[in-house]
């Protein structure tokens, strides 16, 4: 499955703003001599800073009072990078998490404070406004708000829940908070939107362009991990699985820490503030029958191959729709059947909106990492760190 709905959390946010990371408001304690004024041409400064002034930095705030944020969706998959990509950058950030946190909320409170060193970290609900506004914010004070809020499953229920209401809860204490700017992680796939989340995050969409905040919606293609589902059961063998010829789809997949950057300099960066962002990594746009190549390439392995008919999934489909007239508890089996058929049919690319084809000329590409790299680091060391979760479709947890 592409990325845009894998994972981010379900109820976790994070409060930050520039130089502090994008989620909640962190209470400043320090003179502004402490203050590093970070910002364009000043990274080398800050880099260069001894570990011990940058905690201190960090404990007053990273920075000026405007560059106070919120952030989140915290310790989700992209949420983690962005994070720790604020307070790389000297950001004040609070992160907003359950107390049970991650895929599976395997994480305790102990291990997100351990995740997030750098960052002030803080527990409750995203789909609570009142814990959202008492927790996230008690400070009174918020200059940016960062949301990589998405439903881990793509349920009905689940992305209105979340894809719409708890981000709309996020920008209604954002403003109440002081916020002038929200930076929103949203999916390249809504331009067509067949799917329930991708109509709850449109109707989000919608509603912070009206908002009158300074926005940036952000909208990447694949995620590296979406495409990292066979890895394994290639590497011991196996054949790669994939839809019709492998040709039906194309993308041109992001990591997550070049599309952590991206997410960050829109705070800054004028040109992409009040924007609908598409963004994917350096890579040509790229089929699953190039992956799959790419793959056993990198292996030393001759290709094998296991073409499933698109039709089959259809099929499925249409049984668990009749099915869920007499059981409505079915009905998200069939929304999930659904997205799994998107995703092997529809490219994660900019859609021409006269031609209503994918143009991967018009996907604007951003980074430094590459699809082939990260395959062979998941060849030699493993997928920890990359699980899907509940996105999980070929077997990697």
């Amino acid at each position: 499955m592409e990325g845009e709905t894998e994972g981010e959390s379900d109820s976790e946010a994070v409060l930050g703003s520039p130089p502090t990371r994008g989620g909640d408001v962190a209470h400043r304690e320090c003179d502004e001599t402490d203050a590093f004024q970070g910002g364009a041409g000043r990274e080398e400064g800050w880099n260069a800073m001894p570990n011990a002034r940058k905690s201190r930095l960090r404990r007053c705030g990273g920075g000026t009072r405007e560059n106070k944020g919120a952030r989140g969706g915290s310790t989700g998959y992209i949420g983690k990078f962005v994070v720790k990509e604020l307070v790389d950058r000297g950001y004040q950030v609070v992160a907003f998490a359950r107390e049970k946190s991650g895929i599976g909320g395997k994480l305790s409170m102990d291990d997100v404070q351990k995740e997030f060193e750098g960052a002030e970290v803080r527990f409750g609900d995203v789909c609570d406004v009142e814990s959202l506004r008492e927790r996230g914010c008690p400070d009174g004070k918020v200059d940016v708000v960062v949301s990589c809020l998405a439903s881990r499953t793509g349920g009905i229920e689940d992305s209105w829940r979340i894809d719409y209401q708890a981000t709309k809860n996020a920008l209604d204490v954002g403003k109440a908070c002081g916020a002038s700017k929200f930076v929103l992680l949203s999916a390249i796939c809504v331009q067509k939107p067949l799917l329930e989340f991708q109509r709850a995050k449109l109707k989000f969409e919608e509603e912070l362009m009206e908002s009158g905040i300074t926005y940036s919606i952000v909208r990447p293609t694949a995620f590296f991990k979406s495409l990292a589902g066979q890895v394994e059961s290639v590497k011991k063998g196996g054949p790669y699985v994939m839809f019709g010829d492998g040709k039906l789809a194309a993308c041109k997949p992001i990591s997550e820490r070049d599309l952590a950057k991206f997410m960050v300099d829109c705070i800054t960066d004028e040109d992409k503030q009040n924007q609908v962002l598409p963004i994917g990594g350096p890579d040509e746009a790229m089929t699953a029958l190039d992956q799959g190549e790419m793959l056993f390439r990198l292996l030393g392995k001759d290709p094998k191959f296991i073409r499933v008919p698109i039709g089959l999934m259809d099929g499925v489909i249409g049984i668990f729709d009749a099915l869920a007239k007499i059981f409505p508890g079915l009905k998200d089996s069939a929304e999930f059947g659904r997205i799994g058929r998107y995703y092997a049919a529809e490219s994660m690319l900019v859609l021409d909106p006269n031609t209503g084809e994918y143009d991967a000329f018009s996907t604007p590409s951003y980074g430094t990492d590459t699809l082939e790299a990260f395959f062979k680091g998941a060849i030699e060391n493993g997928l920890e760190g990359q699980e899907l979760g509940d996105q999980a479709i070929f077997g990697q947890k």
